[in-house]
C-alpha cells in the first residue's frame, strides 16, 4: 500500500507543482516573471490530467497558456505601451468575469458529461469555471483574481484527492494560502502606488 501511494509522486507531477509554486510566489510578489514558470507548469499539467481523464482541466490549463501569454504582454505594455498597474475591478470587469465563469461552466459541464468518460463532469466544469474568471483578471492585473481563483482551488482540493494526484491536491491548498497572502499583498502594493502618485502629483 506504501509503494501504491508513493507512485503517485511521479517526477512529472512534481516538477509541475514545483512550477507552480514559484509562479504565485512571483505573481504574490507581483512580478512578471510569473508567467515563464506558469506556462511550463501548464504543459506538464496538459499531459497529467490527460491520463487522469481530468478533460475540463485541459482545456484549463489551454486557457492559461493562452491567458500567460496574453497576460506578460498586458502587464509589460498595457494599452498605453507602459507597464499596467494593479488596478481593482470595474462593474464591467466583474460582468465579464461572471459571464465568462456561466459559460465556461454551461459549455463545459454538457461536453463533459454527455461527450467524455469524465466520472465528476459537474465539479471538474466548477473548477474551470472559476479558473476562467480568475485568470482572465490576473492578466488585466485586477486584485480580485485571487478570489476567483481561490473558489476554483477550494472545489479542485477534495476533486484532486479523489483522483489520486495528491501532490496536485497539497500545491492547491498552498495556492489557496498564497492566493489569501496574494490578495492581501496587492492590496498593499496599490495603496503604496496610490500613496506615491499622490506625493508627485
Amino acid at each position: 500500500m506504501l509503494e501504491d501511494y508513493f507512485h503517485h509522486f511521479n517526477i512529472l507531477e512534481i516538477l509541475g507543482a514545483a512550477f507552480g509554486v514559484v509562479q504565485v510566489l512571483l505573481s504574490r510578489k507581483n512580478n512578471i516573471n510569473n508567467y515563464l514558470f506558469g506556462i511550463a507548469g501548464i504543459l506538464i499539467g496538459v499531459w497529467i490530467y490527460f491520463q487522469h481523464k481530468l478533460y475540463a482541466d485541459i482545456l484549463l490549463n489551454l486557457y492559461y497558456l493562452i491567458m500567460s501569454i496574453y497576460g506578460w504582454f498586458y502587464w509589460k505594455f498595457g494599452k498605453k505601451h507602459k507597464e499596467t498597474p494593479i488596478t481593482y475591478s470595474t462593474k464591467t470587469d466583474y460582468i465579464t468575469t461572471f459571464s465568462i465563469c456561466i459559460i465556461c461552466f454551461a459549455i463545459m459541464s454538457y461536453w463533459l458529461k454527455f461527450h467524455t468518460d469524465s466520472d465528476v463532469p459537474i465539479w471538474d466544469a466548477l473548477v474551470a469555471a472559476f479558473a476562467w474568471g480568475g485568470m482572465w483578471l490576473l492578466a488585466k492585473r485586477k486584485i480580485e483574481n485571487w478570489i476567483f481563483l481561490n473558489l476554483s482551488n477550494i472545489v479542485v482540493i477534495p476533486l484532486l484527492i479523489y483522483k489520486g494526484l495528491y501532490i496536485y491536491a497539497g500545491l492547491s491548498v498552498f495556492l489557496f494560502i498564497m492566493g489569501i497572502s496574494g490578495y492581501l499583498n496587492w492590496k498593499k502594493i496599490y495603496n503604496q502606488e496610490r500613496k506615491n502618485e499622490f506625493r508627485t502629483a
